[in-house]
């Protein structure tokens, strides 16, 4: 796969029917290895190994239902107390983060409502605060701190 802009890891990888899968350590199995899977749990662990985000609260591909169609967030991290922290959008490495991206995660936060929403493709990421009294939102410059 190609080289992202997170610290790299050590998948567990196998062929099955001589596709590729990769092993979820959140779900506990193994997936068929895309782009965007390579991207999703590429980030994941750095969510984990290097910002120290139990994986016990982070939750993958999770249904949710807007405008009464069934979606899936990619990455749902909780805090402590069981209220959505951080959602993440995952997309493949060659998909820009463009306004199509950001509408995509802001409907999902607009049911979610996440303290802070990203979206990446494993080579970018942009990260910012959503204001849900004023609809505003502020970029943030690093992924936050986990509370």
């Amino acid at each position: 796969m190609i080289e992202l802009n997170l610290k790299d890891f050590n998948p567990q990888l196998k062929k099955i029917n001589d596709e590729l899968y990769i092993f979820d350590p959140i779900r506990k199995k193994y997936l068929l290895l895309t782009p965007e899977e390579w991207v999703r749990q590429n980030f994941v662990q750095h969510l984990i190994k290097e910002y120290q985000y139990p994986a016990t609260l982070i939750r993958l591909e999770g249904g949710l239902k807007y405008d009464q169609r069934p979606k899936r967030s990619d990455i749902l991290v909780y805090n402590r107390l069981g209220e959505p922290f951080l959602l993440v959008e995952c997309k493949a490495m060659q998909v820009p983060l463009n306004q199509v991206v950001m509408e995509q995660v802001s409907q999902y936060n607009y049911v979610i409502q996440a303290q802070y929403v990203a979206i990446t493709n494993g080579i970018h990421l942009l990260i910012y605060e959503p204001n849900y009294e004023t609809t505003d939102f502020k970029i943030m410059e690093q992924i936050p701190i986990f509370t």
